[in-house]
């Protein structure tokens, strides 16, 4: 537990030099109706450190972590292995206590890796240039939205009905006072027809592939619709791995590629922090948000690297910025570089085709159970099956029987009628057969 030193005369001092009379009056502009009275809570007034930390202690063990037995949650986010050489190498002196290189003549270190991660990230998207990474896969979809609108000139940004709706949610937080948001409806299993959405107006549209319920999307067309009416295609990946095995967005005509990299050197850290990727064409890259480290020589013609484009970024040129999330996931990234390294080609290709086979073998086994029905005819290493009961009371019976089964689709799209059904499962490399069989039978008895 933190220690906290502050003694109530410490807080007066900082609370008269800010110039307000107490505590409450920090919290003045959250609305009365939010706020809950200390005393709803059946709390001790005092304890000893001893004691609290026992108490949260107990209540944190009623926690099932994920590695505590058979685990099918994906929607975007995924438990791979990550190989123990990668935190022993990201915790080294050198790597753990730098940050933002905002000298970074005397970063050199930390600029060499940002340099390969972006080498990496341009290689997996099949796209010309990526930045030195984002805070996540949302907010660098937002970004992209943004930078489609200034490259446009245009407002309008079409979102697929797949797209993750935490995605979703930030694009319209982030970029819906910049244009319209238009969200095209959900259809779970197949594609929505979100070529008829674009017109004249259209900046850009948002495909995710594989999509919100695991289906692999074919850009290709989406593409060639929007480039004919002057709009971008922005490709969405939350699972990496799976550009080990499928054609990159860039090959498919994608001008701008989002995507969360958690899945490579990164555990799921109970929702972060994680590490956003951001590639593009080499022609759109004024408008890129983030920093680019690019590769230099000396007066000596030795090899060095540098920061170049960081000048529009907040801290430098706030009023022409092109992003207001102007820092990378440092550490992060570090991790995703070293652990993309060990793997090389062949292993990242290897990862995902068992990956791959994983999710196959699990749902042959689950769509064989009676009133389990498989909606996605095409996946990687995540499904959705419809269930003849509401998913989400199932998924809560399940975890009873010790299985994590899955995410139900109707906790990410509240207000969807037809997610209620629907129960969304990853299976990647960490999950065995033992796994398997747990959960078919499970499964089977609260069906």
């Amino acid at each position: 537990m933190r220690y906290l030193p502050l003694s109530p005369d410490d807080r007066g001092v900082m609370l008269k030099k800010i110039g307000v009379p107490d505590m409450d009056a920090l919290f003045r502009d959250v609305p009365r109706s939010a706020v809950v009275p200390l005393s709803a809570f059946d709390l001790p007034d005092t304890q000893g450190e001893l004691e609290v930390d026992r108490a949260l202690s107990k209540l944190a063990a009623k926690n099932v972590a994920a590695g505590a037995g058979p685990f099918f949650c994906g929607a975007g986010a995924y438990k791979h292995h990550v190989p123990s050489a990668v935190d022993h190498l990201i915790q080294r002196s050198e790597f753990l206590t730098s940050y933002t290189p905002y000298q970074p003549e005397i970063a050199q270190g930390t600029l060499q890796y940002l340099f390969e991660f972006q080498t990496q990230v341009a290689l997996l998207t099949g796209m010309e240039v990526a930045n030195a990474s984002l805070y996540d896969g949302s907010t660098a979809t937002a970004e992209g939205v943004m930078m489609a609108q200034r490259l446009t000139r245009r407002g309008k940004a079409i979102l697929s009905g797949g797209l993750h709706p935490h995605y979703a949610e930030t694009v319209e937080t982030v970029a819906g006072l910049t244009g319209a948001i238009v969200r095209a409806p959900v259809t779970p299993g197949s594609a929505e027809d979100i070529i008829a959405l674009i017109d004249d107006d259209t900046a850009c549209v948002v495909v995710q592939s594989p999509d919100v319920f695991g289906l692999i999307r074919n850009l290709r067309p989406i593409a060639e619709a929007a480039h004919a009416k002057g709009a971008l295609l922005i490709a969405v990946v939350t699972e990496i791995v799976s550009l080990g095995l499928l054609e990159s967005p860039g090959a498919q005509g994608a001008d701008i590629v989002a995507a969360e990299g958690q899945s490579i050197g990164n555990g799921l850290n109970f929702g972060g922090p994680y590490v956003g990727l951001f590639a593009t064409r080499e022609k759109f890259l004024r408008q890129m948000p983030g920093r680019l480290t690019g590769e230099t020589t000396d007066v000596e013609g030795r090899r060095g690297y540098v920061l170049t484009l960081s000048t529009r970024e907040q801290h430098i040129r706030r009023e022409k910025a092109t992003s207001n999330i102007c820092t990378n996931s440092g550490l992060c990234t570090l991790a995703f570089t070293i652990h993309l390294s060990l793997l090389g080609e062949e292993g990242f290709a290897r990862l995902a085709r068992l990956n791959h086979a994983k999710a196959s073998a699990l749902a042959d086994r689950l769509s064989a159970i009676p009133g389990a029905q498989l909606v996605t005819p095409a996946f990687f290493n995540e499904f959705t099956l419809r269930l003849p009961k509401a998913a989400a009371p199932l998924v809560d019976a399940l975890a009873n029987k010790g299985v994590i089964a899955g995410v139900p689709a109707s906790r990410l799209m509240p207000h969807e009628k037809s997610a209620d059904n629907l129960l969304i499962v990853a299976a990647t490399e960490t999950a065995t057969d033992e796994d398997f069989a747990a959960f078919e039978r499970a499964l089977k008895e609260v069906l």
